[in-house]
């Protein structure tokens, strides 16, 4: 399989370039700065990223390998192109101020593939604080802007590009186009990646890897886990066996919804209701991270407990998808931990099984493509993000059954309402918060002190920001008088309108 090896210096578009590239279907990998280069034939170009860092900084990175060695094209973006320039008897300076925003491009080298069909006057993208004051003497001006000379260029001696501007970012207009260039016309990519072909791919590759092996897979009604529990049953058949716990925590009705779904996809499938059990747990536990710990730990055990039972089984299958691979591997060093991951989970390591994870290579929109070239039912594929401690962080302070209760159904009617008004697919996530307070209301000629909910509604790509979605008034207006009215206990509700960051999706 043809593929491009993206190196992240940093930049906060790295995750974006590698969308790009697929988009035209090309595999791509991302690696940290600091990996070694490992070439073989299927290794046809390299990206450098950008960086926040300067290359001029005590600490600046720089890939482990010469670019201008590798005898394949190196497309490198704003930081990889000053460290080319820098590194190659180019001088990179301080701007004279930071450039941050739309600039024209002007193309000098109208006959150059990489700007094969692109206009020779286009708005791009800049972000950088140092510039390319002279280039490397072996280098031809590609391209330059009203403020930046130098914002494009190549090398003589090697297949070595280099852009100051990000054509990633849907401000470069051509942005598309060139990264389409320099994959198919300079990479000489054919561009074969294709949802079809990876469901083909994979599924032969399960079967070689497990053979007549058993899997234990834990489902969680979500996308990811779906989508991976399918393509491992279209390689093993009945030897995958599937798990669904309901810890009490999940929406209304979805337990038995979910469950009905599996078995109607034809999965192997027990459900085991262990509701009691997570509330027994949760019993005077308020702060957020001690609930995520309870609910990790009987999740655990449980599964655990189904797991012993099927003694003969070599294999955990998981969900994981390739977000969650490279956010592991932090360019700068481990992250300040914000909270606890929401999919709780993992299994002791005296279980002895072998992880198989189908989709670690995929982006989240990558998985519901290959969802859908499955037949799984779009209900399942676009359903929202739900965290894995489920209902349980989204009851602020201790968590009960009548607390659980009174959110599902909150929860349940402001999703339905944004389905009945088209507004459903409009929105990356919503939900309902349950508030630890109460306040003073009137229904009827009676009095009310009863609890508060928030309503939350964000847009995002991969969860990293988002911003609070404007619904409409009239539609909030409906939301909250038919929580107020239909669900006894709760007689005040609210809009939250922060986006990440500074606050989180969830409220814990």
């Amino acid at each position: 399989m043809e593929k491009i090896l993206i190196f992240d210096f940093g930049s906060q578009y790295t995750q974006l370039i590698a969308r790009r590239i697929r988009e035209q279907h090309v595999y791509c990998e991302i690696h940290p700065f600091y990996s070694d280069l490992i070439l073989d034939d299927s290794v046809k170009g390299i990206v450098l990223s950008g960086s926040p860092a300067s290359v001029h900084d005590q600490d600046a990175p720089q890939p482990k390998f010469n670019p201008l060695q590798c005898g394949i094209p190196v497309l490198a973006i704003c930081y990889g192109a000053q460290w080319i320039a820098s590194t190659n008897g180019g001088n990179v300076g301080k701007s004279a101020h930071r450039e941050y925003g739309r600039a024209q491009l002007q193309i000098a080298a109208a006959d150059h593939l990489l700007f094969d069909g692109m206009d020779l006057k286009q708005q791009v993208w800049m972000s950088h604080g140092d510039s390319i004051l002279e280039l490397p003497p072996q280098a031809q001006l590609l391209a330059s802007t009203d403020s930046v000379k130098n914002a494009a260029y190549a090398l003589h001696e090697a297949p070595v590009f280099a852009l100051q501007f990000h054509p990633e970012v849907t401000h470069s207009t051509e942005g598309k186009q060139l990264i389409h260039n320099f994959l198919r016309r300079i990479c000489k990519c054919t561009g074969t990646w294709t949802p079809d072909a990876f469901v083909e791919s994979t599924v032969a590759e399960l079967k070689k890897k497990l053979g007549n092996d058993r899997v234990i897979m834990g489902l969680s009604g979500g996308v990811d886990s779906t989508v991976a529990a399918v393509l491992i049953q279209k390689a093993i058949g009945e030897n995958l066996h599937c798990i669904f716990i309901n810890n009490g925590l999940l929406r209304h009705q979805e337990y038995d919804r979910v469950l009905h779904a599996y078995r109607y996809m034809g999965l192997n499938i027990r459900g085991i209701d262990a509701s009691d059990r997570f509330y027994e747990g949760l019993k005077g536990v308020e702060d957020p991270e001690k609930k995520r710990k309870v609910i990790g730990r009987i999740f655990v055990e449980v599964f655990e407990e189904a797991a012993s039972e099927l003694q003969d089984a070599r294999w955990l299958g998981q969900g994981t998808i390739y977000p969650d691979v490279i956010e592991s591997v932090s360019v700068k060093g481990p992250s300040v931990t914000i909270k606890s991951h929401h999919n709780v989970g993992g299994l002791p390591e005296d279980m002895k099984l072998k992880v198989v994870e189908p989709l670690n290579t995929l982006f989240k929109d990558e998985v519901r493509v290959v969802g859908a070239t499955l037949g799984i039912d779009p209900d399942i594929l676009n359903r929202h993000p739900f965290p894995g401690p489920g209902l349980g962080i989204r009851i602020l302070g201790e968590v009960t059954p009548e607390r659980v209760a009174m959110l599902q159904q909150a929860d349940d009617i402001f999703l339905q309402l944004l389905k009945d008004h088209q507004l459903y697919e409009q929105v990356w996530q919503a939900g309902a918060i349950f508030l630890p307070v109460r306040s003073v209301g009137v229904m009827g000629d009676e009095r009310t002190y009863e609890h508060v909910v928030a309503l939350r509604a964000v847009q995002s790509v991969d969860g990293m920001t988002a911003d609070w979605v404007p619904l409409p008034y009239e539609f909030l207006a409906t939301v909250s008088s038919t929580i107020i009215n239909q669900v006894k206990g709760i007689n005040r509700v609210v809009y939250d309108i922060s986006s990440k960051p500074p606050a989180t999706i969830e409220w814990e």
